[in-house]
């Protein structure tokens, strides 16, 4: 098997962690919780920044289709609650690699809860391995507990891989001061440190996950997907989202 290539030079990261949420899977006019056509676009741009031969890893939520805090709402038991949603990433992941395999993006897929029909069980060192050859490892399942979040599962991968940065993909431009959407006067930051964002109570991730960032000096970008090219800019250092770091 061939060793990836080496990284284009316009690259300002090497190894990255994209978080997506379930919900930019979603169809906007369909309603489907995975849209074909949206499905389609978010693997192009995963492919536009492997074929710069940046080693990607990604970790998917499943809030398009299951959200384990929604289930509580729904009278389900908390715990129960999470594992249906780790299973709802599954679910997406299988999406993922079903669609870049399609377009040549070699992937696998790693799960923290055993499933070995369908997915690896995850391995750091075989993910590791992955990497250097050049595919794609798409991370599913969670962490494999119930009480984390996909957040926490993409903070806990990029440290354990040594990533360079967290992309976390979104529907919003960046982090801002207060909720865009219900105050016209919301300032965007450019750029933030973790501590700046604690002090302000900014939403940017959950407590747990940001404490791993910021223990673990692993940056942030948050970006909006919107753009058809946004993870391709993130990665060539052009001014994009709101980045968040030491």
């Amino acid at each position: 098997m061939r060793e990836h290539k080496p990284v284009d030079p316009r690259a300002k990261y090497k190894r990255v962690v994209l978080k997506l949420s379930g919900e930019v899977l979603r169809g906007g006019k369909t309603g489907d919780p995975i849209d074909a056509a949206t499905l389609e676009k978010v693997c192009a741009q995963v492919k536009e920044i492997h074929s710069l031969g940046v080693q990607v890893c990604v970790i998917i939520g499943g809030g398009n289709i299951f959200r384990g805090l929604n289930g509580v709402q729904r009278g389900v038991d908390r715990t129960t609650g999470d594992y249906m949603g780790m299973l709802a990433t599954v679910i997406n992941g299988l999406a993922l690699m079903d669609c870049l395999e399609k377009i040549g993006v070699s992937t696998r897929v790693q799960s923290a809860i055993p499933m070995n029909q369908i997915a690896e069980p995850f391995i750091l060192r075989r993910a590791m391995r992955h990497l250097d050859k050049g595919r794609v490892v798409i991370f599913v399942a969670g962490t494999g507990n119930p009480y984390f979040s996909t957040d926490t599962t993409a903070a806990l991968r990029a440290s354990e891989l040594h990533a360079d940065i967290i992309l976390k993909a979104t529907k919003v431009d960046g982090v801002y001061d207060k909720d865009p959407k219900k105050y016209p006067d919301a300032k965007r930051y450019d750029q933030l440190t973790f501590i700046e964002a604690l002090k302000q109570r900014l939403n940017v991730m959950d407590s747990t996950a940001f404490s791993l960032c910021m223990d673990n000096n692993v940056p942030i970008l948050v970006f909006d997907l919107g753009d058809e090219h946004a993870i391709q800019k993130a990665i060539v250092g052009d001014k994009i989202g709101t980045l968040v770091k030491n």
